[in-house]
């Protein structure tokens, strides 16, 4: 196996490990401790996180993990054979679909929802209450088809020269 298909499979596997992680503890324990709080605070805290995961460090890894998936595959089906083109092919669409996709179509929407939520609104509460749940039940999808592609690119990895 080349240097650069090495990196690429490691990278990508490591991202979608990392992303997963960072899922897993949001659903985890962080989006419970902020429905602990009152709602108004609850949602101040998401809607400072909601601005603050948008910085290079998370959404280089973030997006890197799915391109570096991808070129990965190309790179296996030229050096490694099939099976682990294949296989990392579909830990890559599984990472598309289920992280980026998810995300763009169901938490991007709630955060955005929750970007124009004020304490003054009548419904805040109950907004709050929805949110929590919708988009907990949404990052989980992503925790789970992060750490599955994550689990995938082990299997995939190619052993040997």
């Amino acid at each position: 196996m080349s240097t650069a298909t090495s990196l690429m499979s490691a990278m990508a596997l490591l991202g979608a490990a990392c992303i997963g992680g960072i899922f897993f503890t949001f659903s985890n324990f962080v989006m419970p401790a902020l429905a602990r709080l009152p709602s108004k605070e609850g949602r101040h805290a998401m809607q400072a996180i909601n601005i603050t995961v948008l910085n290079i460090g998370f959404l280089s890894v973030f997006i890197g993990t799915g391109a570096f998936g991808l070129a990965a595959t190309v790179t296996l089906w030229i050096t490694a054979g099939l099976p682990n083109a294949v296989m990392t092919l579909v830990a890559s669409v599984i990472y598309l679909v289920g992280v980026i996709g998810v995300t763009g179509l169901g938490n991007v929407p709630l955060n955005e929802s929750l970007a124009h939520q004020t304490d003054a609104a009548k419904t805040a509460d109950e907004q709050w209450e929805r949110y929590l749940v919708r988009w907990t039940r949404l990052n989980s999808l992503r925790a789970t088809a992060s750490l599955v592609a994550a689990a995938l690119l082990v299997v995939a990895w190619p052993v040997g020269g």
